[in-house]
């Protein structure tokens, strides 16, 4: 029998395996000399004009002639120098041509792998990992693997952070996925229609335009406004259908599984015990339907929707699986700020609510758009009161809890009393909260579950 000191050293002294990415990788880094062309293009339009009209044509063929080998000679070279490697306790990223870099990604520091498939990839056949690294801003990615390489690999580095030995990780598989809601796509073109942003910006395109023609006459004037916000209304609106097109959401041990996407498609994965709040937003047009959207404000991740449109009782059943035990407060529960209230903020004090319960730090805010902002209490890092010159006239104060996700979520013009009791008794609960929260580390049931059953571990 090999002790285990020794079985860990015989492990770090096995060599490591490197590979490459998918061979037509190179066809999306050989855009790089490409786009610095046009960026330069973009940056002076008159000098690069100028400079294109004193170009005869065989000039620009040999121009061409010389750009597009540099390009894939470019694509080739930085995908030749990219390698990844799978250790016992860490992925490894090795890139560069010329100036080599190498990150060395903790697995127990995962918390969250993305697969992605813009259109074109979806033709090729392969995807994108997009790894969410706690501590880092940015992501590192591999991109591109084969489709079903990328969500072996996904599924190799998922089994290694949850406690699978490395020998039997890569046999592991996906873990097994529930349905628990899919948004139809009529529901959610509908949703997109009723939305106030889009018609915001659909009259500001139609208004503007006519009125900068009264006003200078100018057709160039008119395209230059004109074009960029209709723009933005086929952002806000066609935009978003495109993207949210076939939402669902999965219950497995990894986290909450959501797929969406018309044209690229996007597998992402809500790490549990990482969200940090849960907003239940419900815009003036929808009221009638019952409809509510959920966002979130998760630690380290960039993951921001969790369902786009559904019943509010749909959407309260799927908050339910990502804040195991907590109970979304009812609207008679919420209590406005007084009355004097109004001195300070006139008709939208009404609009604001509060709800402290055993598990949840609970606000509202907005008329039009309303927005219940859930807070766990093992979530809140600091409570603050703060209080304007006019607010300490009425009595009157704002308390401030601050959570993991550098967001603030601000219980409104409460009675200055009862904000000064609400900020000992929160800062006393999350205390308690933090001792009895349960850990964060990703995928603890399916590693349990499996070690629970005699499965190996590291």
């Amino acid at each position: 029998m090999t002790a285990p000191g020794v079985e860990d050293a015989v492990r770090e002294k096995e060599p490591v395996t490197e590979r490459r990415l998918h061979p037509v990788t190179p066809l999306r880094r050989a855009w790089a000399p490409v786009a610095v062309v046009i960026g330069w293009a973009l940056h002076d339009p008159d000098q690069a004009q100028r400079q294109l009209t004193r170009l005869t044509t065989t000039t620009l063929l040999i121009a061409l002639a010389v750009l597009v080998p540099v390009a894939a000679l470019y694509g080739f070279m930085t995908w030749w120098f990219t390698h990844f490697a799978v250790t016992e306790s860490e992925l490894r990223i090795r890139t560069g041509l010329l100036f080599r870099r190498t990150a060395h990604i903790r697995l127990e520091r995962i918390q969250a792998i993305d697969v992605t498939q813009p259109l074109l990839a979806r033709v090729a056949g392969v995807a994108k990992l997009k790894l969410d690294v706690i501590g880092t801003d940015k992501k590192d990615e591999l991109a591109f693997l084969g489709e079903r390489e990328a969500r072996a690999l996904r599924a190799e580095l998922l089994a290694r952070a949850a406690g699978f030995a490395p020998e039997t990780a890569h046999e592991v598989g996906e873990a097994p996925v529930r349905e628990l809601m899919r948004t139809p796509p009529r529901d959610l073109a509908i949703s997109v229609v009723l939305t106030g942003s889009t018609w915001g910006s659909l009259a500001a395109a139609l208004v503007v335009p006519p009125l900068l023609w009264l006003a200078t006459h100018s057709v160039w004037t008119v395209l230059a406004t004109g074009l960029p916000l209709l723009g933005a209304a086929g952002a806000s609106s066609v935009g978003r259908f495109v993207a949210e097109y076939d939402w669902k959401v999965g219950e497995s041990p990894d986290g909450l599984r959501i797929d969406h996407g018309l044209l690229d498609r996007t597998h992402e994965t809500v790490p549990p015990g990482r969200v940090q709040t849960v907003r239940i937003v419900e815009p003036l047009l929808w009221r009638r339907r019952g409809w509510v959207r959920v966002e979130l404000d998760v630690a380290g991740s960039s993951n921001s929707v969790l369902v786009p449109v559904a019943p509010r009782a749909v959407a309260e059943a799927v908050v339910a699986r990502v804040l195991p035990g907590v109970a979304v407060p009812s609207r008679e529960s919420l209590s406005r700020p007084p009355r004097r209230a109004g001195r300070c903020v006139p008709l939208w004090w009404r609009a604001y609510g509060l709800a402290v319960t055993d598990t949840v730090f609970a606000t509202r805010h907005g008329l039009l758009r309303r927005s219940l902002a859930l807070v766990p209490h093992a979530k809140v890092q600091s409570v603050r009161l703060a209080q304007g010159p006019w607010q300490r006239l009425w009595r009157l104060a704002d308390v401030h809890v601050d959570t993991g996700a550098n967001k603030t979520v601000t219980a409104r013009l409460r009675d200055a009393q009862e904000a000064t009791e609400l900020l000992r008794a929160q800062a006393e609960r999350s205390r308690t909260g933090r001792r009895d929260a349960a850990p964060d580390r990703w995928m603890t049931l399916r590693g349990n579950s499996v070690r629970s059953r005699g499965g190996g571990g590291s």
